[in-house]
């Protein structure tokens, strides 16, 4: 039996699979649902006085299932957060790419080759629990980074809608209830970003994924090499 086979058996890909799809709809949910609540608690803290919601009941949370799915999907669908320069840097495949550059021999590896020797590494060599934590890490990146936008952006048209009460002559005690959204909102965003677990543990992800390249460069050179006799498809 080859090393390759003998390694990559019973490995992260076949047990680690049966979660993708926990988390694929966590990043679909969460972000949807906690867009629709801030709809909800805002319509009821300041547009409920102007615009009547004509259903209520049952027919009122099927719409709130339906913003929330379509929401998610569309901030799914985006993937902004992976334009960013926690997601972007250090990323293993750059890794090797940088291996096969020093490589005597060998042909340069593209951002798309690398990131499918890659793939190809983690899914058939590395232990289990590197790829439960690229699922997990990925998951609670991109839910956190949906949740700090969509909170910066509640945020901001709740403070222009308190600004614009103030100018035609609204009292203060006849805002609180947005006053205290704006308050929280605004709380939510500003930890979100003091305490932003979610970019270092992405680092940390991607370190402790090239410190396990570096510690096995001789199979990692071994399925460069592999690849690179592989016929073009």
């Amino acid at each position: 039996m080859s090393k390759e086979r003998h390694i990559g058996n019973g490995l992260p890909g076949d047990r680690a699979r049966s979660g993708f799809a926990v988390y694929e709809m966590a990043r679909i949910i969460i972000p949807g649902f906690y867009f629709s609540a801030l709809t909800l608690t805002l319509y009821w803290a300041y547009f409920w006085e102007y615009f009547g919601i004509p259903i209520s009941g049952a027919p009122l949370w099927i719409v709130f299932v339906l913003i929330t799915l379509v929401i998610g999907l569309t901030m799914y669908a985006k993937e902004t957060p992976k334009r960013r320069k926690a997601f972007q840097e250090n990323q293993p495949s750059r890794y090797l790419s940088n291996k096969a550059r020093l490589m005597k021999d060998f042909p340069l590896l593209n951002d798309s080759d690398a990131r499918m020797v890659y793939f190809y590494i983690l899914n058939n060599y590395m232990p289990a629990s590197f790829h439960e934590k690229v699922f997990y890490f990925g998951t609670i990146y991109h839910v956190m980074i949906q949740i700090r936008r969509t909170s910066f952006w509640f945020a901001i048209l709740s403070s222009i809608l308190i600004l614009y009460q103030f100018s035609v002559g609204y009292e203060l005690f006849l805002l609180q209830s947005l006053i205290l959204f704006t308050a929280g909102i605004w709380l939510v965003y500003l930890l979100n970003v003091q305490y932003n677990k979610a970019d270092r543990k992405m680092q940390e992800n991607y370190r402790d994924q090239i410190f396990w390249l570096q510690m096995h460069d001789d199979t990692v050179e071994l399925i460069l090499r592999r690849w690179s006799s592989q016929p073009a498809i």
